[in-house]
């Protein structure tokens, strides 16, 4: 496949925009638990939606899966495992910190060890400095750190103008300290999920090579990997969601809801928990559906994916902070720093975007 870094960059901003929306049908479920509705959704974003997709789009599924290394399929699990842990406390950022304060904190993180450590360990990082299109990218990678870091300020300081009762207002169970603990955890942890992938590799190859023989597209190629490394994630979200339900006896919420409702509204409000928990399960997985398109495109650079998914998840979040009203209340200069971390952010994919067109010019020629 010819390397298509803008028609990439394109793809990265529409995974970004799942993620950062995934969260809002959540925001509609009633009278169910955090640990209920986090694992409802779940299964469709780590379960039936890889396997829906990938069935439909990849030939010969099954068999490539039966005949990929099974190093390549325990490392992606393994690293999909702990990724898990960061997406399971990723959902617990936005709970205690909003939107866009939590996940700029928590996606700073995420790009950095995401993007970086990935080409340091395997002793590229000094090859890539040596030429004018991976300077670009790296650049553009500090660029996208600047961005998150001004987008962290603004929180920052929206803590310090903010009193008790507007955090309240804006999101219910506010709580810097523990938000920012969580966010921590969760940015490094999430990063695993680059690795998943990179260990997932001998896998997209078989399935580019079945996808080539049946005369499908090579940007499905990645989908496979995916089963594995959300099974990961599923495995460790799950085991913490029952133990969850276990302890606060939320576990008769899949198929009751409390005596506020009663009769047909009660089963009503049932149905409308699942569709929306669903809605979001789905609407997550889109992120890296659109993720693993755009990562082909990329060329010789493509682990600058990761940061341009980070941006782009952090750039539509903001946006969404905004639109949610969270920053409602903060100061004019606090809202200045907001949309000058978003503006960088934008530059940094641009940035980042051109160094690997260079790339593919480079080597087309």
């Amino acid at each position: 496949m010819n390397p298509n870094p803008l028609l990439g960059l394109v793809f990265h901003w529409l995974g970004g925009l799942a993620s950062a929306s995934f969260y809002l049908p959540y925001r509609g479920v009633r009278r169910w638990s955090w640990e209920t509705y986090w694992l409802v959704g779940g299964v469709f974003s780590w379960i039936v939606a890889p396997w829906l997709f990938a069935t439909l789009l990849v030939p010969d599924l099954v068999t490539i899966l039966r005949a990929a290394p099974s190093q390549s399929l325990f490392f992606a699990y393994f690293f999909g495992a702990l990724w898990g842990l960061g997406g399971l406390t990723f959902g617990l950022t936005m709970r205690y910190l909003g939107i866009g304060l939590g996940m700029a904190i928590a996606l700073s993180l995420c790009s950095a060890f995401g993007t970086l450590v990935p080409p340091l360990f395997a002793g590229e990082l000094g090859n890539i400095a040596s030429t004018p299109s991976g300077l670009f990218v790296l650049v553009g990678v500090v660029v996208c750190l600047v961005g998150i870091g001004l987008c962290g300020l603004a929180g920052v300081r929206k803590e310090k103008e903010l009193d008790a009762e507007q955090k309240k207002a804006a999101v219910k169970e506010f709580n810097f300290r523990k938000g920012v603990m969580v966010a921590i955890f969760s940015g490094v942890m999430s990063s695993c999920f680059a690795y998943g992938l990179a260990a997932g590799k001998p896998i997209a190859d078989l399935a580019r090579q079945s996808l080539l023989t049946h005369g499908g597209s090579t940007l499905w190629q990645n989908l496979p990997v995916l089963i594995a490394v959300l099974l990961g994630g599923f495995t460790t979200n799950f085991i913490w969601c029952a133990i969850l339900a276990v302890r606060n006896r939320s576990h008769g919420e899949y198929v009751a809801l409390n005596n506020e409702v009663e009769g047909s509204g009660k089963r009503a409000a049932l149905s409308i928990n699942y569709l929306l928990s669903a809605t979001a399960g789905v609407t997550w997985y889109l992120q890296f559906f659109f993720y693993s398109m755009g990562q082909t495109k990329m060329g010789e650079y493509e682990f600058s994916s990761w940061t341009l998914h980070m941006a782009s998840i952090i750039l539509f979040s903001s946006l969404w902070g905004i639109v949610l009203h969270e920053w409602r209340g903060s100061s004019k200069r606090t809202h200045h720093f907001i949309f000058a971390g978003i503006a960088v952010l934008v530059f940094s994919t641009l940035v980042v975007g051109y160094g690997n067109y260079l790339g593919a010019h480079a080597s087309a020629h």
